[in-house]
């Protein structure tokens, strides 16, 4: 019985990750990285090496 439901809650897991993929596709979340730096960066605001500027 638990392995069932172990198995029911893994499939639905998958099932969600697939929704999400496809809500939130990569090429609109914004750059992850500095193309310059190649430092990640984290909110809207210039890169910390200076040469980059964020999205509005």
């Amino acid at each position: 019985m638990i392995l069932k439901i172990v198995i029911l809650f893994l499939v639905f897991m998958g099932v969600m990750g697939m929704f999400g993929k496809l809500r939130m596709p990569k090429a609109l979340r914004g750059p992850q990285k500095c193309p310059n730096c190649g430092r990640h960066r984290i909110g809207k605001g210039p890169c910390p090496c200076g040469k980059v500027e964020g999205r509005g």
